[in-house]
């Protein structure tokens, strides 16, 4: 799938945001600056408006790790891995102890092993194109046979 600009992001976060519930997983994946953290702010503020709650300024966790946003009922985390050096790191944060109450979106989990089944791999790409990017996503367990139409 391609986006071409940052209005294709957005309604692409969107859709995915419609499907994603309570204890669903995504990772993502892709160079540093590709939009993985511009999808993420999409996905989180689209969901704040539907609650009729005030956008929040999502920034990358990076550093912090983790940050958590309090939309409604559902409780979004979002992770960046990046810095962390081994799975011994991960483990310690506990982020899959509770698989049922948030929805958990996962930035650089290439060191995450074993990989949890019920997830959404997202692949974001530079594109030939200037200013756009290629998407590329796969389901694993429930959401394996899922189609996904464009943005």
């Amino acid at each position: 799938m391609q986006l071409k600009s940052l209005e294709d992001t957005k309604k692409f976060s969107q859709n995915i945001s419609t499907i994603i519930d309570k204890g669903d997983i995504i990772f993502l994946y892709g160079e540093i600056g590709v939009g993985k953290t511009t999808f993420v702010r999409f996905f989180i503020n689209y969901l704040e408006s539907k609650n009729k709650i005030k956008s929040s300024d999502v920034l990358s966790p990076t550093f912090n790790i983790v940050y958590d946003y309090d939309i409604g009922n559902i409780k979004v985390l979002h992770y960046d891995l990046y810095r962390l050096k081994n799975y011994n790191d991960i483990s310690q944060l506990g982020m899959f102890e509770t698989f049922d109450d948030n929805i958990k979106i996962i930035e650089w989990p290439e060191l995450i092993d074993p990989k949890p089944i019920n997830r959404l791999d997202i692949l974001f790409k530079y594109s030939n194109i200037l200013d756009s990017r290629e998407v590329e996503i796969t389901g694993f367990g429930k959401w394996k046979d899922y189609k996904f139409n464009g943005i």
